[in-house]
């Protein structure tokens, strides 16, 4: 038996045919399990690639605190890098971010610091405030937004990996964008390697970015439910060149395409996961597609228990209890 480091683990992500719910298609789509990593999220690549850069460039060094600006999920990855190598954490988080993800980052340690909603030019904004925080505590920023390993670990690794998956051929990947590096290194691998290959953005309704990709869809900034991705201005690491559409997806379509996925394909997965199936089924019903779609299944359903959309409706609960007692009861 061969044992290895927990760190080890992360990456080779398997992929899945969401046969259910792209039932009918003229091309099959695909999940990217990304939430199959150790600690539930694609961000674990980027974590691991950040501190091992930092250590190898003498930036980080052995005791410091890292402190990253994080919807949850590089969060976690950053408290998997900090047990296993000896850092303290902060993490700064929104306060639209679910009670579970900073449930979760303060049992692995982390300091929690829960900072309003703010767009990205207010002081308040959770990544000035993680900036402000670098300077004043000298702790060592992770830069997830702005940190070239970021992409550059997706285009080395699951770039690869899901080519490899499609068995050399892909028609179309599409996900989200939290820091533009997941769609931004995919994207620049699969253009090299897979020309014919189209790169979607799955933007939340209330996100700018999609018009960023395409001036026809609207230009405003609002307020929407689904965690993680999404924004009013693009990420520093996003390359808009690598991306060839964007579909605008609403709070309602990512949570019941969700809810299928948990439901009909066994895949225990976030909201963000619905975004992007929900997108990627309509890329592939359109018929132009040359090969497999893959969606990227970001993280797991674990940190959004509390949340509104998870809870099913109250009568379905009741129905099920009543049938029950009439089965206890012998009736």
């Amino acid at each position: 038996m061969t044992a290895g480091h927990i760190l080890d683990r992360i990456g080779h992500t398997p992929m899945v045919w969401l046969s259910c719910v792209s039932a009918g298609l003229p091309v099959p789509v695909f999940g990217k399990c990304e939430f199959l990593n150790p600690g539930g999220s694609g961000k674990d690549r980027i974590a691991k690639a950040i501190v091992e850069h930092a250590e190898q460039s003498g930036e980080l060094r052995p005791g410091m605190t890292l402190v990253e600006a994080t919807a949850g999920n590089t969060g976690v990855g950053l408290a998997l890098m900090a047990a296993a190598r000896g850092y303290k954490l902060a993490c700064v988080m929104p306060e639209k971010m679910s009670i579970d993800k900073r449930a979760a980052l303060a049992a692995l340690g982390a300091e929690v610091i829960v900072v309003p909603n703010a767009p990205p030019n207010d002081p308040r904004n959770f990544r000035r405030a993680a900036e402000r925080l670098a300077v004043e505590c000298g702790w060592f920023l992770t830069r997830q937004f702005e940190h070239p390993a970021n992409p550059l670990t997706h285009e080395t690794t699951t770039g690869p990996e899901i080519l490899e998956q499609c068995g050399g051929r892909a028609g179309a990947f599409v996900c989200g964008v939290g820091t533009g590096g997941t769609i931004s290194g995919v994207g620049r691998y699969l253009k090299r390697h897979c020309p014919g290959a189209r790169i979607a953005l799955a933007d939340p309704v209330g996100s700018r970015l999609a018009h960023l990709v395409n001036p026809a869809h609207p230009d405003h900034d609002a307020g929407y439910k689904v965690e993680g991705i999404g924004g009013s201005e693009p990420p520093a690491v996003l390359d808009l060149s690598v991306i060839d559409a964007a579909e605008r997806v609403t709070d309602d379509e990512s949570f019941a395409t969700t809810g299928r996925l948990m439901r009909e394909e066994g895949l225990l997965v976030g909201g963000s996961s619905g975004t992007a199936v929900a997108a990627a089924l309509r890329v592939a019903a359109r018929g132009d597609i040359d090969g497999p779609v893959v969606a990227l299944l970001a993280d797991s359903w674990d940190r959004y228990c509390s949340q509104s959309w998870m809870r099913p409706p109250s009568p379905a609960v009741d129905t099920t209890v009543h049938r029950l007692k009439e089965r206890t009861d012998g009736k």
